[in-house]
């Protein structure tokens, strides 16, 4: 008897399969990234790849067929494209409503794609040299979201990462094991070789000198022969004007403050303001939080207006709180971590208004600290200024996942997801569509973040952007 349903199970797995060495070609060779609804392919297997298609299925309400997503990835290799970013999901949903239209995809490619995507030849003379100063959970996550980022590394290379310490064999194989394994985010995909006469780790072929210091006034980036230096400083000791402004020296052109700046250093939330403070030395990428919220109350503010709210998150216990009872600053955070919800308070719905000034004095924020090791949750209960339906509200936030700028921070479910079903999400913030609620003005709206995965690939974007990586992305067709 014919199985039908393995037979195109089979089908399609075979091309997802033919896909992958495509995509891995096209962004090492000629540094043209193919994204899926948002999610990069770069390195993924056939069956997350078949995953990332499902995924924007169930998101769009539409089935679109492999073999389309396969015509047009191989048309895309033979048209000798420049340096861009196209995601594949949103080009395959434009042609599925176009198709009668052209007369062949690569036609239809070629009036979708502007002249800049065509240009080859570009990008700079010299990749701007990368240094994490720190080296703890953010710091390796950064590590493998950079390695992996850096392809044929015309726009940035990770040189150096700075720790405290004596250095020697025994601290550069514990550094090489903690970034091997992790409990929560798994194995590095990858090689990671030990030079330990060099101090350096060889990952993926990226040479990666460790630098031994206690303080950045310690430091010659250029005796390394670095230059134009961006420092991730994820290390969270200094987060005022004065303290990380002892990066900017000799080399040192631009440092990038992994948690909330304080005083008059600018909040970025990129996709939100990140063009707005480029000019500025110093830049803070925020908190995980406030970059989980940001742009779902930013949609909500433009299409509906937004009177008063409260933002209450449910946190994954973090390092600054102790594992059994102790002496902490905090009045509630010495309890143990693993054991006890936890109340404290959040600088949530402050940083929300250092990036969106329409919404000051009118949030609220509290936070939970809860046993679980990643993965938390914002509930946003807002006022809105005018009445909405839960299903034109979710309808809403879907289609904005799709369709809008924003598409690469807005994450949308269907499905009835818990914590750990998020792990390793790309995506900013990830709407859970069944549990809107809305009765005329007052709404709550879930969202669920990746507290370090998805706060660390905002960092990379910022990152990116600031070493010149603007190239043209296709990211389909804008709907208001």
């Amino acid at each position: 008897m014919t199985d039908k349903a393995h037979e195109d199970w089979l089908d399609r797995e075979l091309l997802a399969h033919k896909m992958e060495p495509v995509i891995g070609e096209l962004f090492n060779r000629q540094g043209i990234e193919i994204k899926i609804f948002g999610k990069t392919q770069t390195n993924e297997t056939p069956l997350s790849i078949l995953r990332s298609i499902e995924r924007g299925d169930l998101i769009s309400r539409k089935k679109l067929d492999v073999k389309l997503y396969s015509a047009l990835l191989h048309d895309i290799s033979s048209m000798g494209l420049g340096l861009c970013r196209i995601d594949l999901g949103l080009l395959v949903l434009a042609y599925t409503e176009m198709l009668d239209k052209f007369p062949s995809s690569k036609q239809f490619i070629r009036s979708e794609l502007p002249s800049i995507f065509f240009e080859t030849g570009t990008g700079p003379a010299r990749p701007e040299d990368v240094v994490l100063y720190g080296f703890g959970r953010i710091g390796r996550v950064l590590l493998r979201l950079l390695v992996a980022t850096t392809g044929a590394a015309r726009f940035f290379r990770v040189r150096a990462v700075v720790v405290r310490g004596v250095g020697g064999a025994s601290d550069l194989s514990k550094r090489a094991e903690l970034l091997r394994h992790d409990s929560i985010h798994g194995a590095f995909d990858g090689i990671i070789e030990e030079n330990v006469d060099d101090s350096e780790l060889i990952v993926n072929g990226n040479r990666i000198k460790f630098i031994f210091a206690s303080h950045p006034g310690e430091i010659d980036y250029s005796f390394y022969g670095f230059e134009n230096v961006v420092v991730i400083d994820n290390t969270g000791v200094w987060r005022d004007r004065s303290g990380l402004t002892q990066h900017i020296k000799g080399a040192v052109k631009k440092v990038v403050l992994t948690a909330p700046g304080k005083g008059d250093i600018p909040n970025v939330v990129f996709g939100i303001n990140h063009q707005d403070n480029y000019q500025d030395d110093i830049l803070s990428c925020a908190s995980c939080t406030t970059n989980a919220v940001v742009p779902t109350l930013k949609v909500i503010s433009d299409q509906y207006g937004v009177e008063a709210g409260h933002i209450e998150t449910i946190h994954s216990y973090t390092n600054d709180q102790n594992l059994l009872d102790n002496y902490h600053k905090a009045e509630r955070r010495g309890r143990s971590a693993p054991l006890n919800m936890v109340i404290t308070t959040t600088g949530a719905a402050k940083a929300v208004e250092k990036v969106l000034p329409e919404y000051t004095g009118k949030l609220t924020g509290n936070s939970v600290r809860v046993p679980t090791s990643n993965v938390s949750l914002a509930i946003l209960n807002l006022t809105l200024s005018k009445s909405v339906a839960r299903d034109e509200l979710n309808d809403f936030l879907r289609e904005t996942s799709i369709h809008s700028p924003l598409h690469k921070q807005i994450d949308f479910t269907v499905r009835p997801v818990v914590s750990s079903d998020l792990g390793k999400s790309v995506y900013t913030g990830i709407v859970d569509s069944l549990a809107t609620l809305a009765k005329g003005k007052n709404v709550v709206i879930y969202v669920w973040y990746d507290n370090e995965f998805g706060y660390c690939h905002q960092v990379k974007r910022l990152v990116r952007y600031i070493c010149g990586d603007s190239v043209p992305e296709y990211s389909g067709r804008q709907r208001k």
